[in-house]
C-alpha cells in the first residue's frame, strides 16, 4: 500500500489508537477515527480535530460498522488493552474481540481495503519457549482471568485468517508487545505508567510479586513505525511487533524511579494469576520482511514519557518527588 488513501482506525482515541491516527493523517492519509469511549477519550485525538482529513466518530464496532465512501485500510485497535480495563469489562472485551472484529473484517471486504489485526503478545499467554516467535502457539489459560482478553485476541486472529482464506480478504496480523509512551492514562494499571505516577506523586512503587519477572518494552514511535510498515507491506503475518530488549519488572521500577529522582520505597504487593514470567519478541521476521527495529533506547523513551506524566500533575503535587 502507498502513501495516503483513506483510512479506518476502530479505537482510534485509545493510546495506540491515538498515535497511530496522527501518523497516518502525517503521511497523508485522510482517517476516520471510531471510538465508544469505553477506555479511550476524545482528549487524545483533540489535537488532530482541526484537520479536514480527520473525522472523529463515537461508534460501538460491536454494534455495526458502516463507514460511506471509499476504504483503502481497515485498522482495528478497539479493545480494553490493560489488565485493569480488561478484568473490569470481561464482556465487553470478549465482544469486541468476536464481534467486533467480524464487524471490522466485514468493512473491509466490502471495501476491498488492506485489514490490520491489532492482536498481542498476550497470545503467547505464560511462554514455554523464550524469546517468543511467531510459529508459537502459546501457553494461554482460557478459563483464568486473563483469558477474557488472551482468547478474544485469539479468536480475532482465527477469524481474521479465516476471513483471508475464505474471502480473500487482504488481511495482516500485529502481535504487539508491551508499549509506552506519552497518552497513557495514570490509572491504566500497566507497569510504566503505575510506577512513573507513583514516583512523581511521592508514592511507593508497587511490583507485583517479587519483580523478577520479565518484560520487554518498545517505545511508542517505533510501535507505531513498524505497523505502518506492515500495513503497507503485502505480508499476512503474524508479525511480532516489539522490543526484544528485557529486562526485570523491578529493574524496570529502579530505572523509572532514578530517572524521577525520586526519593520514595519500592513494596511488593501480590502478583496476579496467570502473569506472564517472561516476556521478550523474537523480531526477525519483522527486521528480514519489514526492515523493521525500535531505535528509541529504552532511558530516552522513559524521559519523553515522564516528561509527559510531569505536565500533567495536579498543582499541589507538582514539588512532591524532585523531578
Amino acid at each position: 500500500m502507498t502513501t495516503g488513501g483513506r483510512a479506518v482506525v476502530t479505537g482510534g482515541a485509545g493510546f495506540l489508537g491515538s498515535h497511530l491516527c496522527a501518523r497516518l493523517l502525517a503521511d497523508g492519509y485522510e482517517v476516520v477515527c471510531l471510538d465508544n469511549f469505553v477506555t479511550g477519550g476524545a482528549h487524545n485525538v483533540a489535537h488532530l480535530l482541526p484537520s479536514e482529513r480527520f473525522r472523529l466518530v463515537r461508534a460501538d464496532v460491536t454494534d455495526y460498522v458502516h463507514v460511506a465512501g471509499p476504504v483503502d485500510a481497515v485498522l482495528h485497535f478497539a479493545s480494553p488493552a490493560s489488565p485493569v480495563d480488561y478484568l473490569r469489562l470481561p464482556i465487553e472485551t470478549l465482544k469486541v474481540g468476536s464481534t467486533g472484529t467480524l464487524h471490522a473484517l466485514g468493512l473491509a471486504r466490502e471495501k476491498g481495503a488492506r485489514f490490520l489485526l491489532a492482536s498481542t503478545s498476550e497470545s503467547y499467554g505464560d511462554p514455554q519457549i523464550h524469546p517468543q516467535p511467531e510459529t508459537y502457539w502459546g501457553h494461554v489459560n482460557p478459563v483464568g482471568p486473563r483469558g477474557v482478553y488472551d482468547e478474544a485476541k485469539r479468536f480475532a486472529e482465527a477469524l481474521t485468517m479465516a476471513y483471508r482464506r475464505t474471502h480473500g480478504v487482504d488481511t495482516a496480523i500485529a502481535r504487539i508487545f508491551n508499549t509506552f509512551g506519552p497518552g497513557m492514562r495514570p490509572d491504566d494499571g500497566r507497569a510504566i505508567p503505575t510506577f512513573i505516577w507513583q514516583a512523581l506523586t511521592g508514592a511507593p512503587l508497587t511490583v507485583a510479586g517479587d519483580g523478577s519477572q520479565t518484560r520487554s518494552v518498545c517505545y511508542v514511535d517505533d510501535l507505531v513505525e513498524g505497523l505502518v510498515r506492515l500495513l503497507r507491506s503485502d505480508l499476512a503475518g503474524p508479525v511480532n511487533i516489539g522490543n526484544p530488549h528485557e529486562l526485570s519488572v523491578r529493574a524496570l521500577a529502579e530505572q523509572i524511579r532514578e530517572l524521577c529522582g525520586a526519593d520514595v520505597d519500592i513494596t511488593y504487593v501480590p502478583r496476579p494469576e496467570d502473569d506472564p514470567t517472561v516476556r521478550q519478541p523474537d523480531i526477525t521476521l519483522a527486521r528480514t520482511a519489514l526492515g523493521w527495529q525500535p531505535e528509541v533506547p529504552l532511558r530516552e523513551g522513559l524521559l519523553r514519557t515522564i516528561d509527559w506524566f510531569r505536565g500533567r500533575l495536579p498543582a499541589r503535587t507538582t514539588d512532591v518527588s524532585g523531578c
